[in-house]
């Protein structure tokens, strides 16, 4: 069991996550937010377990050192230091501010790949997984503050709630949503023949198009992009493709900070990426996108 770290309000603070984000679910569910790191979560180590007289106050998850981390959401790097300067943390951490009281917790970093006060975007590379602090084994303790610094709620369930699953699976967007997994889709839309202006706005246009996609392939058509529609919606790519759902591969590297030109051409240089993101994240490194790396990208 990984005994790293934090004690918090974490069990007082459930009801607080749970009261208020009921009623916004499907909104919530805006494209915003992305899963920090991949894993597992190992025993113990989930929100509200018992440590040391008190409960964890975040989430655990397990790979090796190095394992990159990224920025939950958009936001500003208000703490880096051990234990980000909060009572019961240890080891190398980071706390990121975005708007709101809502802030996230990334502890037992191993490195820090951003400067404090820094402006960081969503899945952009912010950390490395390490076992720094008080651990056995390395992992990323992930918490979510929501009513300000302190004020835990379960990680897991404040990302679910905005269509994020923390154990790595495939995401959920909802009509309304905006920025670049909707590009993602949109380009993947266009290589299914739909035609979609790449704008970043899931409006109602897109939303019809993912409709007819939906109805089209026997699933439930209610225009929302998840775990249903995905495996449907992304290609499997090496190199030499082209087209627009190379574009979306492209895209889907650029928000891991691969910094790629978006030129819908699959050539050496986005294989070189395809490979850098499966290593960085533990996967298989073949550089080819198929469905457990595109999970891993957009998820």
């Amino acid at each position: 069991m990984i005994a790293g770290t934090g004690l918090g309000l974490a069990l007082s603070a459930l009801g607080l996550l749970t009261g208020a984000t009921t009623a916004s679910a499907a909104t919530a569910k805006d494209g915003k937010w992305i899963n920090p790191a991949l894993g597992r979560f190992p025993a113990g180590g989930q929100y509200g377990a018992p440590r040391g007289g008190g409960a964890h106050a975040g989430q655990d998850v397990s790979n090796s050192t190095g394992t990159a981390v990224y920025a939950a959401a958009a936001g500003t790097v208000v703490r880096r230091s051990w234990g980000g300067g909060i009572a019961g943390r240890t080891g190398n951490a980071l706390v990121v501010s975005h708007g709101n009281g809502q802030y996230t917790y990334y502890g037992h970093l191993s490195a820090y790949r951003v400067a404090l006060n820094a402006t960081v975007a969503a899945g952009q590379r912010i950390a490395d997984m390490g076992a720094t602090g008080n651990v056995t084994g390395p992992h990323l303790h992930f918490e979510t503050h929501s009513g300000g610094i302190g004020v835990t709620v379960n990680p897991v369930t404040f990302m679910a709630t905005r269509g994020v699953d923390l154990g790595g699976g495939w995401p959920r967007i909802d009509p309304g949503a905006s920025g670049k997994t909707v590009v993602v889709i949109q380009y993947l839309m266009t290589q299914r023949g739909y035609s979609l202006v790449a704008d970043g706005q899931y409006g109602s246009v897109s939303s019809a198009a993912v409709k007819q996609f939906q109805k089209a392939k026997g699933l439930v058509a209610d225009g929302q992009v998840g775990p249903a529609t995905w495996p449907h919606l992304v290609y499997t790519l090496r190199q030499g493709g082209s087209g627009s759902h190379v574009r979306a591969l492209q895209n889907a590297l650029n928000r891991r900070s691969a910094g790629l030109l978006v030129d819908g051409t699959f050539g050496a240089v986005t294989t070189s990426a395809v490979r850098t993101y499966q290593s960085l994240n533990r996967l298989v490194v073949d550089g080819e996108a198929g469905p457990v790396t595109w999970k891993a990208l957009v998820g």
